[in-house]
């Protein structure tokens, strides 16, 4: 049992090289001797998972959900309520400025 134990706490290069110590002359990268070894595998996944958008969308709403639950705050309701307007008032305050138009000198 302890074997197993050892196995496990060895990194891939060392499986490998336990395994086939001239790896380096049969293969050109650990990755190709360690898959042809069954060491590892590639698994196989929806191909929308492979989108970087896809990923980080969902690194985004978990980031923002982490945000919610420390800070908490509370979701945002569907609509917003209509802004206030006020009717009556102008932007512009009383008579416009008295102002003379002078001319430009060469």
């Amino acid at each position: 049992m302890a074997r197993s134990d050892d196995s496990e706490r060895l990194n891939l290069r060392e499986r490998v090289e336990r395994l086939l110590p001239d790896w380096q002359s049969w293969y050109p990268s650990l990755f190709h001797a360690a898959e042809d070894l069954g060491l590892i595998r590639a698994r196989v996944c929806a191909p929308s998972s492979l989108l970087l958008s896809n990923r980080h969308a969902a690194v985004q709403s978990e980031a923002l959900q982490a945000f919610k639950e420390k800070w908490l705050v509370e979701d945002e309701p569907d609509s917003l309520p209509p802004p206030l307007i006020r009717t009556g008032l102008s932007k512009r305050r009383g008579p416009p400025p008295n102002r003379k138009l002078t001319k430009w000198r060469r």
